[in-house]
């Protein structure tokens, strides 16, 4: 068994959980009871329940399921976890920057409008978005901006995540950008 350094820092109730990235999640709760909220990491809000002193203790992630709008195909041959060889998790990033660059980038498509007539540029410029609009508007600002959203990803879920990310920006930016023509 391999020793692990908890770095955190208790501010109230909360405890603040750091990694090497920066922050990781924020914790209510002690010892018998916990509620964990991921910030920087993949999964869901986790609950964990336990008898002190005793090392018996019950897990469980809450998840919100989404249905997946990406093609299964996309991640055929390759195994349901986190921990994939680098060539794989780089196979995998470089086959839903296809999907997305055929199903919302295509030519003709209201993907490449949007980047062709600078759409979500002059959306962004807008300050009357909110910072969750503007953040997920950000990511499909450029061709590059969305590939380098997608490549940065740390593991086929974070990828896969990523993708789906990319594809809300768009339906987003079509419905800002039709909701400012029905105003005009």
């Amino acid at each position: 068994m391999g020793f692990r350094f908890r770095r955190s820092a208790r501010l109230g109730p909360l405890r603040f959980n750091f990694a090497k990235g920066g922050l990781s999640s924020i914790s209510v709760g002690g010892r018998g009871a916990s509620f964990n909220i991921p910030v920087s990491r993949s999964g869901g809000a986790r609950t964990t329940v336990g008898l002190p002193g005793t090392g018996l203790s019950w897990s469980v992630e809450h998840t919100t399921d989404r249905p997946a709008v990406l093609p299964a195909g996309a991640a055929a041959g390759l195994p349901n976890s986190r921990r994939l060889r680098p060539g794989q998790l780089d196979a995998l990033k470089q086959s839903l920057l296809e999907v997305l660059r055929q199903e919302l980038f295509a030519p003709g498509s209201i993907g490449e409008q949007l980047w062709d007539h600078g759409v979500v540029s002059r959306l962004l410029m807008d300050g009357s978005l909110s910072a969750r609009t503007a953040g997920l508007l950000a990511l499909i600002e450029t061709p590059e901006a969305m590939e380098g959203y997608v490549l940065r990803a740390q593991g086929q879920d974070d990828a896969k995540r990523r993708a789906q990310r990319c594809i809300e920006a768009v339906q987003l930016a079509q419905q800002l950008s039709a909701d400012r023509q029905s105003l005009g």
